[in-house]
């Protein structure tokens, strides 16, 4: 009988109480805690006596709830919501980040595909088989196709000549030539590949822009200045491979010079011999 009255003001405080949120948790630890200690504390007293004081515990049990524990939690959902309105109002005003949103949204939709066909235009013109082959391999944007590009190019341009064909002058420097030629084709499909993945990342870093989270502007600037790095890295190695093939065609021209003056010195000689033997 015990048993049951304290199931029915257990029942009836639970409907007067109606907690929500973080009160519920209270609410269900703390009265069963109180009944369990009242059934195993409490010695054996009448029936009045033990509605009594079933009634001066949930009243006390009560008057904490609603007392000291409610302006607790008034005062934290207080806080979090003073939090929020700041966030939401000062730090990041979402109509701010909705407007800024849909004006790269309209950027992307505007800018992207006239630049994707400028990327894509086709520019091939060669008009024979083996320069075709050639200028195929050469637009590609792979890098995994090096031998073809120069067996294409020894088909193009043709091979060194043979020693019993030019002098080892003309033959070091046509092969120097060549060298420096598909060093650089190579470097260039290599950047084709990398611009591939460049607009790519920037497209990725577009695409989150225009649906990004509060307080994320950092790191997808920090996604940018990366892929802006990259990108002039790039820039640099063609610049290199430009360089180099500067040097390289100074080099030719000295070479000439050197065989010239070469050639002159020997003519000279064989015109003073000429002379002497006259």
């Amino acid at each position: 009988m015990q048993v049951q009255w304290y199931t029915f003001f257990f029942c009836a405080l639970a409907r007067r109480l109606k907690p929500t949120g973080r009160q519920t948790k209270i609410v269900a630890v703390a009265l069963p805690a109180a009944l369990a200690t009242a059934l195993v504390v409490t010695p054996p007293v009448s029936r009045a006596q033990v509605q009594g004081g079933i009634l001066a515990g949930v009243q006390a049990i009560l008057g904490v709830i609603q007392g000291l524990i409610q302006t607790t939690l008034v005062t934290i959902n207080d806080v979090r919501s003073a939090m929020s309105n700041l966030e939401q109002l000062v730090v990041w005003p979402q109509p701010l980040i909705h407007r800024t949103q849909a004006q790269s949204q309209a950027m992307i939709v505007q800018y992207r595909p006239p630049m994707t066909a400028i990327l894509h235009t086709s520019l091939k013109s060669a008009s024979l088989p083996a320069s075709q082959v050639l200028e195929s391999v050469l637009r590609d944007h792979q890098v995994n196709n090096f031998a073809a590009l120069t067996v294409s190019y020894t088909n193009t341009y043709g091979p060194a000549p043979a020693a019993t064909e030019a002098t080892s002058t003309d033959r070091a420097m046509a092969d120097m030539d060549d060298a420096v030629a598909l060093d650089t084709l190579k470097l260039l499909k290599a950047s084709d590949d990398a611009v591939e993945r460049e607009v790519a990342a920037a497209n990725s870093v577009e695409d989150a822009v225009s649906q990004a989270a509060p307080g994320s502007a950092p790191f997808l600037t920090a996604a940018a200045i990366v892929s802006s790095i990259n990108s002039q890295a790039v820039t640099q190695r063609m610049l290199a491979a430009e360089l180099r093939q500067e040097a390289t065609q100074l080099a030719h021209r000295n070479t000439i010079l050197k065989e010239h003056a070469n050639n002159t010195t020997r003519l000279r000689g064989v015109l003073v011999n000429l002379l002497q033997h006259q």
